[in-house]
């Protein structure tokens, strides 16, 4: 690929993303946009048969209803995850927060297995009631959200293109180790999250710090 330079002080090399392919703009893009907490979801068919994968692509989007959104890339034309097919023929999900404690059973669930197969069963998760929704929640999740669809988005046509799926929360599950006086302590949590390439991070609470918003100008 050609890199291009538009800055005069030649400070920073500059990438026209009409002259680049998909692939490497994306690699831009999840270093640019890091560190991403991941959305570890858990979904049902419409035949019952259940589905859990982690996206990273993911944010809270109001709290009024809450609502949160993330985006399952489109693996090739006409050729959609699991995970979002699910959804759209059910209307029903479940996202969980990962912790560093299941990392390494999260990120076996991202292995492309033969539809069919249970990621639940290969990577050792355990599966708790939901109580709003079908899906199961993660039980060694120490947070999670009931979620009910409200909108798709498409965004693009072909791979790695965008698929933003809005839901709204409708029940949320906390685990009571990481409660400190009816608040959730985020030092207790040990949030992982992906980077770019194959680096995640960690939030330990050696790693964390507090700062006020400002009074005034």
């Amino acid at each position: 690929m050609e890199i291009k330079n538009s800055n005069s002080n030649d400070a920073f090399f500059g990438f026209d993303v009409a002259e680049m392919p998909w692939s490497e703009a994306y690699r831009l893009l999840i270093h640019c946009v890091a560190p991403r907490p991941i959305a570890f979801v858990s979904t049902l068919s419409k035949n019952g048969k259940a589905n859990l994968a982690p996206f990273s692509f993911f944010m809270g989007g109001g709290s009024n209803p809450p609502s949160v959104a993330f985006s399952p890339s489109t693996e090739a034309p006409g050729k959609l995850k699991d995970t979002l097919v699910n959804i759209k023929e059910t209307g029903e999900y479940t996202i969980n927060i990962v912790s560093h404690s299941f990392i390494e059973k999260m990120n076996q669930t991202s292995f492309s297995y033969p539809h069919g197969v249970s990621e639940w069963e290969k990577s050792g998760l355990t599966m708790a009631p939901a109580v709003k929704v079908g899906p199961a929640h993660v039980a060694e999740s120490l947070m999670a959200m009931e979620c009910k669809l409200f909108q798709i988005v498409h965004h693009g046509e072909n791979v790695g293109s965008a698929n933003y799926v809005i839901g709204e929360v409708v029940y949320f599950h906390i685990a009571r180790e990481i409660m400190h006086n009816g608040r959730i302590d985020p030092t207790r949590v040990d949030y992982v999250a992906r980077m770019g390439g194959q680096w995640y991070t960690r939030a330990t609470a050696d790693s964390m710090f507090q700062l006020q918003r400002p009074q005034e100008g």
